[in-house]
């Protein structure tokens, strides 16, 4: 008994030597969509605050494709020793693996959820090419041309393609679906008008104020307070469209529980910092309430039941 007892002791004691003395090296973040996008823009400023706080550099790396899987390979592929992290959108973690069956590379088994950071509202924006200056007129050309409208998404599964198909069903309304590996790619061919429209994350309101957007319709609780007099979907009537479950970084399993708490209160100290609240704010990000990693866990467990239930009354296909 008391062996045991000894090398329960002795491990504790090495894991808390090892989470004072990480990290030692560089860090690696792996965000599992394309540049551009707002995970992309969030990690990246996350990261310099990470950089100053841990005194490592915090190396920010886009692995987009294969609906967030090719993201999950790479950081799967290192040690769960906190240098190899992943930085995902929530439509990835909770809602793609409904849709991708990868048992081997089941996000809620393979990963250590360490905080949340937010999540987007989204914005109904189209080509100014469309025939709709508000939207009562898009439901009407919608409704008159069903299945000739395209909107683009960061890809199969995530919280705009939920969204924009919730969105069909509650409007009455039928849109065709383009996938993208990113909101970034999505967004360029919108711009270039080889879309129609899109349920926009933030990325766009830049080129909404510039003209060569036009914003119709906010998928969230409020109005944006750039344009108040652009209604929400459900002031309109419209229930249940939202931006999905927060953004997260995670760690493999494995990682030890002190580099886990260690992230969480380094990342929650960096969310509190004005340059990255108002770049949060800039982008349309809702802040994620404080959250510990079993906290976290919870949520994730929650919001991939969800969608678990959603998903196939939406009748979208999983493979």
């Amino acid at each position: 008994m008391s062996r045991v007892f000894l090398l329960l002791t002795a491990l504790c004691l090495s894991a808390t030597l090892q989470a004072q003395t990480w990290p030692v090296k560089p860090l690696r973040v792996i965000v599992n969509v394309a540049p551009g996008g707002v995970a992309d823009l969030t990690m990246r400023v996350l990261g310099v605050r990470l950089s100053e706080s841990l005194g490592q550099p915090v190396v920010v790396e886009n692995r987009p494709g294969g609906d967030g899987y090719i993201g999950f390979e790479a950081v799967a592929r290192g040690e769960a020793e906190g240098y190899t992290l992943l930085y995902a959108p929530g439509s990835t973690t909770m809602i793609a693996p409904h849709l991708v069956r990868r048992p081997d590379l089941d996000p809620l088994k393979v990963f250590a959820p360490i905080v949340p950071t937010g999540r987007v509202s989204l914005y109904l924006v189209v080509h100014p090419k469309l025939a709709a200056a508000n939207f009562a007129e898009f439901l009407a050309h919608a409704r008159a041309n069903p299945g000739k409208l395209n909107y683009g998404t960061p890809g199969n599964g995530t919280s705009p393609h939920i969204a924009t198909e919730v969105f069909n069903r509650e409007a009455n309304i039928k849109l065709n679906h383009i996938p993208y590996k990113g909101a970034g790619p999505a967004l360029n061919d919108l711009l270039g008008g080889q879309i129609d429209l899109a349920l926009d994350p933030g990325v766009g309101l830049q080129h909404v104020k510039s003209g060569k957007l036009r914003m119709l319709a906010v998928a969230g609780a409020r109005r944006h307070p750039d344009y108040p007099n652009v209604p929400t979907l459900e002031e309109s009537g419209i229930k249940g469209v939202d931006g999905g479950p927060y953004f997260g970084l995670y760690a493999l399993a494995g990682t030890p529980r002190a580099i886990l708490e260690r992230l969480n209160a380094e990342v929650q100290k960096a969310m509190k910092e004005p340059v990255v609240r108002d770049r949060f704010v800039t982008l349309a990000v809702d802040i994620a309430d404080p959250m510990t990693p079993d906290a976290f866990a919870a949520y994730i467990h929650d919001q991939s039941n969800r969608y678990a239930k959603l998903i196939p009354e939406l009748g979208i296909g999983g493979r």
